[in-house]
């Protein structure tokens, strides 16, 4: 996927960085919970269940990192009178991300 920034420098601290990495980590942890649940043959609504939880759970990570984008990267390049460009790559995400 192509980016309108030339440098894919980020604002993200080490802190932020950790949290998103932990949350994924966990997720991670979930989808190898729902395969053993597939393995041992469990209840279809339980499975159900956890893998909608999944994706709950990635949805809030993608949210977190795109209220992030807005608030520092589509800001700065409005600032910087790129606003349009940033806003239009914004946008295609969005839809991507709304399937």
């Amino acid at each position: 996927m192509s980016n309108i920034y030339e440098e894919h420098n980020t604002h993200r601290t080490k802190q932020e960085q950790a949290s998103l990495v932990n949350r994924l980590k966990k997720i991670e942890g979930q989808v190898r919970g729902i395969q053993k649940m597939v393995e041992e043959d469990r209840y279809c609504i339980d499975v159900m269940v956890q893998i909608s939880a999944v994706n709950a759970a990635l949805k809030k990570v993608g949210f977190t990192m795109m209220e992030d984008h807005v608030n520092h990267c589509v800001a700065d390049a409005i600032q910087k009178g790129s606003g349009e460009e940033s806003v239009h790559e914004l946008m295609n995400v969005i839809k991507q991300f709304s399937k």
